[in-house]
């Protein structure tokens, strides 16, 4: 009688990990999914804007974004710490500080890679930050 058990929790045990394994996930949303969001839209616009040095638009776009507001915490981080550029840039360093310590503050695991933190604009404000 205990082996027939036995037997039967494990045969339950194999059945009900088969039928997990057949239920699919959902999809992850794909690129036009996130775009049809109006944050992640404007976060988009305002990465686009800042690749192509329109840094008035992409400040614009990334305030909006955050605003809106962007639900990934990646992304919050990756819009203050474009904006901490742009501020570091144009020589606003106490508002380029505000937007890495934002980016920090909205993804504890934000940091800058080695480029980034070598740049001679705002690398130095990062690294003082940021030890």
């Amino acid at each position: 009688m205990t082996q027939c058990r036995s037997n039967g929790a494990a045969l339950y045990a194999a059945v009900s990990m088969l039928l997990v394994g057949c239920v699919n996930p959902p999809p992850a949303p794909g690129l036009m999914d996130l775009l049809d969001r109006p944050a992640e839209r404007s976060l988009a616009e305002g990465m686009r804007a800042y690749d192509d040095a329109q840094y008035a638009s992409a400040e614009k776009a990334l305030r909006a974004a955050l605003v809106l507001p962007l639900s990934n915490p990646r992304d919050r981080a990756t819009a203050h710490k474009l904006l901490a550029f742009i501020q570091c840039t144009s020589d606003r360093l106490a508002t380029c500080e505000t937007e890495f310590r934002a980016a920090r503050q909205v993804d504890p695991g934000f940091a800058l890679n080695r480029a980034e933190a070598g740049h001679p604009q705002w690398g130095p404000v990062y690294r003082r930050l940021f030890p």
